[in-house]
């Protein structure tokens, strides 16, 4: 299994132009592009290196960053959610295992993005996201929800927007 992870990693960082400026420890990860003045662009990530269904998700999810294209989804928590659509994705695509706690750690990290978003004034929430307004119940699995509908937040005075 760990030379099918390592041949996924060569591929998705040869197919999305991509490289690795460090291989993180944690279960963190960070991407960004770098756009000089000669307007060449240097794609980048930080990641777990993929040796299982966690690490893997992680990182295709950095991956999935420069897949949509940073910009492409606004707010921002949007590009989370897409982010983490194209991990999950591709990894049923390449057969490898998505766990519950995979799905879990999916919804905490939007979960926290729509947290994010509304402490800086979202007014409304894109629909795709409303399945991760609230925390997960930590005593019961994850369920995966698909197409919800759109979801207001009050504005700063207090009125819906």
């Amino acid at each position: 299994m760990q030379l099918k992870y390592e041949q996924i990693t060569k591929e998705m960082l040869a197919l999305h132009g991509v490289r690795v400026r460090k291989w993180r420890s944690s279960m963190s990860g960070v991407a960004w592009q770098v756009t000089y003045q000669d307007g060449s662009v240097s794609k980048l990530l930080e990641s777990p290196k993929p040796k299982g269904p966690m690490s893997a998700a992680i990182f295709l999810h950095e991956i999935g960053h420069h897949a949509i294209g940073f910009g492409t989804y606004k707010p921002r928590c949007l590009e989370e959610y897409y982010a983490w659509k194209f991990s999950i994705d591709t990894m049923h695509e390449l057969g490898l295992n998505v766990t519950d706690r995979v799905h879990e750690r999916m919804h905490d990290s939007l979960n926290y993005a729509i947290e994010k978003a509304v402490r800086r004034g979202l007014k409304k929430l894109p629909a795709e996201l409303t399945p991760y307004v609230e925390p997960r119940d930590r005593s019961k699995p994850i369920t995966v929800v698909l197409a919800p509908q759109l979801r207001e937040f009050p504005s700063a005075h207090g009125t819906r927007a």
